[in-house]
């Protein structure tokens, strides 16, 4: 796989400096890291990401 470009989330680095990347796959796909474990990298489409989202507002969290 090519070198993604990652794109820290304007709503990390809090208190514990826990911060989100997210990064566009040549496949279209999005993948999704967290700085605490960059190994573990989840793939999702735009659709399944604006669902996160949602959820998330929603719950209140964002």
């Amino acid at each position: 796989m090519s070198e993604l470009n990652w794109q820290k989330s304007s709503f990390s680095g809090g208190p514990e400096g826990n911060c989100l990347y997210i990064a566009a796959a040549p496949d279209g796909t999005l993948r999704l890291r967290e700085s605490d474990d960059p190994d573990v990298i989840l793939a999702t489409g735009p659709q399944g990401l604006a669902g996160l989202l949602q959820h998330a507002r929603a719950q209140g969290n964002g």
